[in-house]
């Protein structure tokens, strides 16, 4: 079962053989992760994934959550999976081991999650969500607050969320409504509304800390005005001791298309008057800390997505090679074979393995990049991992998860019929990863980030060292002889990209800037189709190295599969994307000169 949601020897891959991850353990804060620790790590999440996470998934998306007389009820069966990830440590695993995380490289973190999210992302989205409210009290938070809370989120004996989203304000934060009137003692009474809050209320800990973005009196309007307080569900006394409730009462659950498992609520913060909270940090300081840790809430979204899509590929795979189903549609003879044996299914197959396994090498790449920044030492090297951070962060979020549900759906069209009902699960792992495109900043906006602010950053410093990087790769392909026209076609497209990236941005900057924004999407596409060909070159050159230094005969059909993934990315996507790049360089203003009314014909 563990290999239905991960190839374990691609994960092996991705850490060890392209990226080399356990050489970060010759730094001393990474001194205890070398190679047979992280191998061991690995395994134990794969074991908790198959043994305990996995077996509740249906279980949780069936029985689903429940809300009962002003209280959210979670899937029973989640307890004992919540308790055995508490007993394991993976509520933070990458965080400060003084207040219980792990001290974990990210890019180790990211193939552990690959399991988890797999097996069981309704489950793991509440979970996920303890590391980024600590994270934030950890770096911004008083003494008093980091001693009260922390330990208490990094461990998950109580919940977090972030309580950010209202009725009125949706993705545009500037314009929510929460206020905040300073008490006399230095606390805050909050009123307001916030929806679309994952773990809002849930029966499995004892307390949930809300991190809560609210308008302070006399703030400054917009995103310039807004303050983060941090606002137990339950008040805890100074000895940690769990006090009187607080004023926060759940409304309601959203009914979902998918995510069964997970609680999305509806919060009323103060409607009697007496919902209290502390600021964390300074006023009209909170959005600025919010995004301090927005990278790596994206990150988590794209592993989701990942973890869907590695799952229902392999499920699609293993369905292909057992469904019998008529002869091949060429060649005389009748006889009937397994699907995987027809070129459409072999087709979407390879789509499939293509897109999983660059999007996992991308994800990696990003989290060593975030541990390559922590431990060196020159502030100017910290600044360009931080850049190529940046610049990756849409493609990791956004163009990850959009291929996540296509690759998903491709795994259901495999499966045929049966892939539509629920007796196979690929139908539920598509629903659940439909919300990865929408939550932590819906993909248009991830696309908007990166034309109109990523790309033109520093003068265009982060978009040029992206490409240098890209064309480092190309360089040692190059040197390989079976890669060489791989490199080429990835050469003449990067080029093609910067230029198309001139356009885009000389659209923003004049009277055209609405019909570039139009295209932000578009150009979010054909850079991470870009972003996959280059991890799918540089798995395929580490491969053939391998290779030719007389690796052993049972790699070679894994060898051969990473060259088979880039040319059939190199010959089959990139001509497309090229197309796309033209596309955005014509520049048509059609999407915006089009008249509200001229829509349909009413």
């Amino acid at each position: 079962m563990a290999q239905i949601i991960a190839d374990r020897r691609d994960v092996d891959f991705v850490l060890h053989e392209q990226f080399d991850v356990s050489r970060l353990s010759t730094h001393k804060s990474y001194a205890e992760f070398n190679k047979k620790v992280m191998d061991m790590i690995v395994s134990e999440a794969r074991t908790l994934a198959v043994k305990e996470l996995l077996p509740v998934m249906k279980t949780g998306d069936t029985e689903g959550c429940r809300y009962e007389n002003g209280r959210v009820k979670m899937p029973g069966a989640f307890k004992r999976a919540w308790y055995l990830l508490e007993k394991g440590g993976w509520f933070a695993p990458c965080q400060n081991p003084a207040w219980g995380g792990q001290g974990m490289p990210h890019s180790l973190n990211v193939m552990a999650q690959n399991y988890l999210f797999g097996a069981n992302m309704a489950l793991m989205m509440v979970a996920g969500l303890n590391h980024g409210a600590g994270e934030i009290l950890e770096r911004f938070g008083n003494d008093t607050q980091k001693r009260l809370y922390l330990e208490k989120l990094y461990t998950g004996q109580w919940g977090g969320t972030m309580a950010l989203t209202e009725p009125e304000s949706g993705s545009n934060l500037g314009d929510l409504q929460t206020r905040a009137v300073k008490n006399p003692d230095g606390t805050y009474n909050l009123t307001g509304t916030k929806i679309f809050i994952s773990g809002g209320d849930q029966d499995i800990t004892a307390n949930i800390i809300h991190l809560v973005l609210a308008r302070c009196e006399n703030a400054p309007p917009g995103s310039k005005g807004i303050s983060l307080f941090v606002v137990p569900k339950i008040h805890v006394n100074d000895d940690g001791s769990l006090g009187a409730p607080n004023d926060i009462a759940c409304t309601g659950i959203e009914e979902k298309m998918g995510l069964h498992g997970s609680p999305t609520c509806t919060l009323a913060l103060g409607s009697s008057g007496l919902c209290t909270g502390t600021l964390v940090g300074e006023e009209n300081k909170g959005l600025a800390m919010m995004f301090v840790m927005m990278n790596m809430a994206r990150l988590m979204v794209g592993a989701q997505g990942l973890a869907c899509a590695s799952s229902a590929y392999l499920h699609a795979l293993e369905y292909a090679k057992t469904r019998i189903q008529g002869p091949l549609p060429a060649g005389g003879d009748k006889t009937s074979v397994a699907i995987i044996n027809h070129p459409d299914v072999r087709r979407m197959l390879l789509t499939m393995k293509s897109h999983t396994e660059g999007m996992r090498s991308l994800l990696c790449y990003i989290g060593l990049l975030e541990d390559e920044k922590q431990i060196c030492g020159n502030d100017t090297e910290k600044q360009r991992y931080q850049d190529l951070i940046d610049i990756l962060i849409p493609v990791g979020k956004g163009y990850v998860t959009d291929r996540a549900v296509d690759v998903c759906n491709l795994a259901i069209q495999v499966f045929g019929g049966y892939g539509y009902t629920c007796e196979y699960p690929v139908e539920q792992i598509f629903r659940d990863v439909r919300i990865t495109t929408i939550y932590e900043g819906t993909n248009g906006i991830q696309a908007m980030d990166l034309a109109a602010r990523k790309l033109g950053m520093k003068n265009k410093r982060l978009f040029d060292a992206l490409l240098a990087q890209i064309r480092t790769t190309i360089a040692r392909a190059q040197k390989i002889p079976d890669l060489a026209d791989l490199a080429q076609t990835l050469d003449q497209a990067v080029v093609t990209l910067s230029d198309t990236a001139d356009t885009l941005l000389a659209a923003l900057g004049d009277d055209r800037a609405l019909t570039g924004f139009a295209f932000a999407g578009t150009f979010l596409e054909v850079t991470g189709d870009l972003v996959m060909a280059w991890m799918l070159l540089w798995r395929a050159a580490a491969a053939k190295e391998k290779t030719a230094t007389g690796a052993s005969a049972k790699n070679s059909d894994f060898y051969d599969g990473q060259m088979h993934s880039a040319r059939f990315f190199m010959a089959c996507q990139v001509p497309v994307t090229l197309g796309k790049m033209a596309s955005i360089r014509a520049m048509c203003p059609a999407a915006v000169q089009i008249r509200n009314t001229s829509f349909s014909g009413k």
